[in-house]
């Protein structure tokens, strides 16, 4: 994920508030899991000062000034938007006694250290150079571990001190971990060893993701691999935290703040099965993009919606609010749960350019490289499990919205024609929706109308 600037305010002569940024319309809160520079530290702009997670994404905040920073919160602080976090402040300055609650320990400033080049792969004492920089969690897990962090080289930037220095360090040393605090060769955060802990995963045996850090997801599948446990063994114990904690509270408000209801048919797909095989001949050739039969149904829901714009909408208060743009979620299945990339002005684009959309959107969810523009806006949803087997289900309504589309599996039926039974291709659609704006029976116009498309699927091409 790209460095996002952090916000920050800044009056004359005075200390730059670090304010916790807002990462998307719909975050309500973020985790700061780890400061990634010691308090009194020089910071420059674009300089990642902190680890903070959403309930979308994990991002690396970046100051927008320069300065001394000092933390004005704990490591592991969960925060609405716009809350102070720290300050930057100019040499000599003093704490603003509006500053909140101290940090812990493991991010207080040290006395300066001297620092000399090591020869590679050497724990060589520093020499009176400069100051050495140790990034907090490095210092907490070198203390957990008894090494010494003055005779470390630092790898991380401008020869700070990181995690993957200590953990080289113990795997030279032969230094042995706390009991149940196995630590792996990858860059570990708090909250991911809290979690492993939790759910009985041994780190050292979690292999590091990009940049060499093991995150939050890597320990979830891990957890998920170890499998149930043996007959009168202790229960294995997967933390409701993270994405997942964040999936289930939204899940559980969307249920509680609507009576949803859903509707369900088929839809005949034999056409678009053959157009679908048509333009994968001619569009391959030429470099377009192919549509899937998702990418079929996103182009049907879309156009759909604009004839049917009550289920484009949002229950504020009172009031329904009719969304100006059709913004098309498309949930996908992570390790951790789920994510919902979002097709802006899906009713706008054609279909090789939603094929082209859903195509960088998927691959990004999974690589972890989507933005935060790409998972905002969406007012309306569409959810497949298709690929899993799955004919019928009753999705759930994404909270803002007040409907979602579950698209079933591509199967084998039977129609008649006249006496004689003919082999064709259905899938199963099932809309769930809010019945506050929108009534029964323009709910299942609406099914109808995406139905209608997809049996017709040339109207896709216009």
């Amino acid at each position: 994920m790209e460095f996002i600037a952090c916000s920050s305010a800044r009056g004359p002569d005075v200390a730059i508030e670090v304010l916790l940024p807002k990462l998307g319309l719909t975050m309500e809160s973020g985790l700061i899991e780890e400061w990634l520079v010691s308090a009194g530290t020089l910071v420059q702009p674009g300089e990642p000062l902190m680890r903070l997670s959403t309930d979308k994404v994990e991002v690396d905040v970046e100051a927008e000034a320069e300065g001394l920073f000092h933390p004005a919160v704990a490591q592991g602080s969960e925060l609405p938007p716009g809350a102070l976090v720290g300050w930057l402040l100019a040499e000599g300055e003093a704490v603003p006694a509006t500053s909140v609650a101290a940090p812990t320990p493991t991010a207080a400033p040290e006395a300066a250290e001297p620092v000399v080049a090591a020869e590679p792969g050497a724990l060589t004492p520093p020499t009176q150079t400069g100051r050495q920089f140790v990034s907090p969690n490095a210092r907490r897990v070198a203390r957990e571990h008894g090494v010494d962090v003055t005779q470390l080289p630092g790898t991380g930037p401008g020869g700070r001190v990181i995690t993957a220095d200590v953990i080289d360090a113990l795997e030279q040393l032969e230094v042995a971990a706390p009991a149940g605090v196995a630590q792996g060769p990858g860059v570990v955060s708090p909250l991911v060893r809290r979690d492993a802990v939790a759910a009985g995963v041994d780190l050292g045996s979690v292999p590091a993701g990009p940049g060499g850090k093991i995150r939050r997801a890597d320990v979830t599948a891990a957890a998920a691999r170890l499998g149930a446990p043996e007959t009168g063994g202790p229960a294995q114990v997967i933390p409701l935290t993270g994405m997942r904690g964040v999936i289930a509270s939204r899940m559980h408000a969307s249920l509680q703040e609507m009576a949803q209801l859903t509707l369900g048919t088929d839809a005949t797909m034999d056409a678009a099965v053959e157009l679908r095989a048509r333009l994968k001949e001619q569009w391959s050739a030429a470099g377009i993009a192919v549509p899937t039969i998702t990418d079929f149904i996103v182009r049907a829901a879309a156009l759909a919606l604009v004839r049917h714009p009550r289920l484009n909408a949002s229950v504020q208060e009172q009031s329904i609010l009719v969304q100006s743009e059709i913004n098309v979620g498309i949930a996908v299945a992570l390790d951790e749960g789920l994510i919902v990339p979002v097709v802006k002005n899906a009713d706008r684009l054609a279909l090789s350019g939603i094929a082209a959309e859903t195509k960088r959107l998927a691959a990004g969810a999974r690589s972890n490289k989507l933005a935060l523009p790409d998972l905002e806006g969406g007012t309306f949803t569409v959810s497949t499990l298709g690929s899993y087997g799955i004919d019928f289900f009753t999705p759930v309504i994404t909270p803002g919205q007040v409907a979602i589309l579950g698209v079933g599996r591509l199967r084998d039926s039977v129609r008649w024609d006249g006496a004689t039974p003919v082999r064709t291709q259905v899938l199963t659609l099932s809309l769930t929706f809010d019945p506050r704006p929108v009534d029964g029976a323009p709910a299942a116009d609406y099914l109808r109308a995406v139905v209608d498309q997809l049996q017709n699927p040339l109207t896709l091409l216009a």
